[in-house]
């Protein structure tokens, strides 16, 4: 398929505007309520305390006879972990892909899955990529739309996930459709939020006939624009942190503000989103409710992709900084408890600030997803996008990188 830009936007790349060691200035806070003992601000980032032993970075991706080109996968980004429960397998879920390495042949599209037997959470073996999906013939996109079409909603350059999860023998991926990668200024750029599921694992899928209005539908800086499933907790409720949709990384209005809500699995299976309880800060104290919308749970730094996973008993998070340009973590023993300070894990740059010093390197970094099958929660497997700012040239890839303590 032949993909050209709309007339108002640039070549397609989701990071039009991301610039090596350089943060993005943000614009009027976010007023959020009063953060007591069930969250905390934690905007300054711990400072690095010892020598952290981390892969060196192993790419995913983008280089020529990896695994994932024996899959028809050549250059992609996000490559979002989950765990599939139905056979102990591992899905990994690319936004914008292209068949070639370094963004060259055919755009294929998003989502793109590629599928792992067995994943090696001591890092000593990089992921390698087993299989694609949908099946047979390589990888090709997951959803049934056109991008830079309109598919009955409005005009969608593409559909890029956010997370996916596997539970009950139902597969479910979250997404937000983007109508323009370069919006003005205070606005978001997504058309719609969805959730589409598969009941044959990642073979076909069908959308939940209810979506989240994004700005081109008249709600701009919609909280339900980025999800991240936490996973069930042995509690039984399925958890589900969400933010206002960043991608383009320019986001004025973002203010780094996270939600957190929870719902029963069957009422999710049967797409009841209206089932759901939110945390929200009410009167004088912080509770789980159905009268009233989510609270801010954390807000202060301008943050794009971010992820959430139980690891062991311990929920971890980590997501791109944008101000800090790094990509951070925190952790907490509930959803709804204090979350840690963060601290700086994968750097744009390491030689400034002092919390960098030391640090992995990755210019052009986003994403940072956590892995779920993590050897534990003091060494998480994190996978990393970076972007080098130029269609043709690498890198457009994911990399991997382990033991990293939270």
């Amino acid at each position: 398929m032949s993909v050209e830009p709309r007339p108002q936007d640039q070549p397609l790349t989701r990071r039009l505007t991301l610039k090596a060691g350089v943060g993005l200035v943000l614009g009027a806070g976010l007023a959020a309520a009063p953060l007591p003992a069930a969250a905390t601000t934690g905007s300054t980032p711990k400072p690095r305390t010892g020598p952290r032993v981390l892969a060196s970075g192993a790419s995913l991706c983008d280089q020529p006879g990896d695994s994932a080109s024996a899959q028809g996968l050549g250059s992609g980004d996000l490559a979002i972990p989950y765990y599939r429960e139905h056979d102990g397998s591992w899905g990994y879920v690319f936004g914008d892909s292209w068949t070639g390495i370094q963004q060259t042949g055919d755009y294929m599209g998003s989502p793109i899955m590629l599928n792992q037997d067995g994943f090696d959470a001591s890092g000593q073996t990089p992921i390698s990529f087993t299989w694609a999906m949908p099946s047979g013939g390589g990888a090709r996109q997951l959803f049934d739309y056109t991008p830079q079409q309109d598919n009955g909603h409005g005009w969608e350059f593409s559909r890029i996930p956010n997370d996916c999860v596997e539970f009950g023998g139902r597969t479910y991926l979250q997404y937000t459709s983007v109508n323009t990668w370069t919006p003005g200024a205070g606005r978001d750029g997504s058309l719609m939020s969805g959730v589409a599921y598969s009941d044959d694992y990642g073979v076909t899928w069908t959308d939940y006939p209810y979506h989240w209005a994004g700005d081109e539908q008249g709600t701009n800086q919609s909280m339900y624009g980025m999800w991240s499933f936490a996973g069930i907790d042995p509690d039984g409720w399925l958890y589900i942190f969400s933010k206002r949709w960043n991608g383009s990384h320019r986001n004025t209005a973002d203010g780094g503000a996270i939600q957190l809500f929870r719902i029963q699995p069957s009422d999710f299976r049967d797409g009841n989103f209206g089932a759901q309880q939110n945390w929200a800060y009410v009167g004088n104290s912080w509770q789980w409710t159905t009268d009233a919308a989510p609270s801010a749970i954390l807000t202060g730094n301008n943050i794009g992709e971010f992820s959430v996973k139980r690891i062991g008993s311990t929920y971890c998070m980590s997501y791109f900084d944008v101000d800090d340009y790094s990509i951070c973590t925190r952790t907490a023993s509930r959803p709804d408890a204090v979350w840690s300070a963060p601290t700086p894990q994968i750097v744009g740059n390491n030689t400034v600030p002092p919390s960098h010093w030391g640090r992995p390197q990755v210019p052009t970094l986003y994403g940072g997803y956590i892995h779920p099958g993590s050897a534990s929660a003091t060494s998480l497997t994190l996978i990393v996008s970076q972007w080098n700012g130029q269609k043709g040239s690498p890198p457009y890839w994911a990399l991997q990188f382990d033991g990293v303590n939270p």
